[in-house]
């Protein structure tokens, strides 16, 4: 059904990594509509996780839905207010996808902003990528510029990187600090390693200040600089190698963190056990 190593590696790509790359979710979430029997490739059911496919000249299904094998598109877009993230809204408001009328590839945005605030996104059609750099695990910087009403006081700003409990979850901030006030009104740099709902305006409000206006700067290595408002551009190849390079590095970290943690286990299961074995004198 489709070539193997042996047959060309160089020409082919893992079928859940072709699944994630057309926006079907992780390749984790991508390996079960394989393993449950929902793919097939060429006519004939890939039920196998060693599967590979040459996305462009082989016919994918999923669930009877051929699926795109588009090319790669990455945008960073200066998102205005009064845009949503979403992909489908039921009252026919304004979507940041709107944006790209001239775009035929499949986009959705990479988090989420809400409605009221702007500022950095990234947009793409590459699923597996997206859901990397939102996932908690890579802990990927985002920075926010805030206006608050008021002048935060330091207990308020300790108790923002301390963390604070909601409902549904803990927030935190990674690091907080004032630029500058203007009348009443306090502007803060705010730096986030996650991505919640309405998270920021949820902190403020709890500590006593309402978000006047919010604005993402950075995300990860992405910068917003000069992009006006409603503006998009594709993001350039050093950009994209650095937020690979992010998300490799982390996960590289992670793995010497499990081995670490497995060798310490090891070195105190031989204490108490009573150390190891002395050498037997020649």
């Amino acid at each position: 059904m489709s070539r193997t190593d042996r047959d060309g590696e160089s020409d082919t790509i893992r079928l859940q990594k072709v699944l994630a790359r057309a926006g079907l979710g992780s390749r984790r979430a991508c390996e079960a509509l394989i393993l449950a029997g929902r793919v097939r490739v060429d006519g004939r059911a890939a039920d196998e996780l060693g599967t590979r496919v040459d996305p462009a000249t082989q016919d994918i299904v999923v669930d009877g839905e051929r699926i795109s094998t588009e090319r790669a598109e990455y945008h960073l877009l200066n998102k205005p207010q009064g845009y949503l993230c979403t992909n489908h809204d039921p009252r026919g408001r304004p979507r940041v996808i709107d944006l790209f009328p001239g775009v035929a590839a499949r986009l959705f945005t990479v988090g989420r902003l809400d409605e009221h605030s702007q500022g950095l996104l990234m947009v793409t059609n590459d699923g597996e990528l997206a859901h990397q750099l939102i996932h908690p695990r890579y802990q990927v910087p985002r920075f926010y510029r805030v206006q608050v009403a008021g002048v935060p006081n330091r207990d308020g700003l300790k108790a923002l990187r301390d963390g604070l409990q909601f409902s549904d979850g803990y927030f935190r901030v990674h690091t907080a600090r004032k630029l500058k006030t203007r009348g009443k009104s306090t502007f803060l740099l705010l730096e986030l390693r996650q991505g919640r709902n309405r998270e920021i305006r949820r902190m403020m409000a709890r500590i006593g200040h309402k978000v006047i206006s919010l604005e993402r700067t950075a995300f990860g290595p992405l910068q917003l600089g000069r992009l006006k408002v409603g503006q998009h551009r594709r993001l350039r190849p050093g950009e994209l190698d650095s937020l690979r390079e992010l998300i490799d590095g982390e996960a590289s970290s992670r793995g010497n963190r499990r081995q670490s943690r497995r060798r310490s286990s090891k070195v105190v299961g031989r204490k108490r056990r009573g150390g190891s074995r002395p050498r037997r004198r020649r």
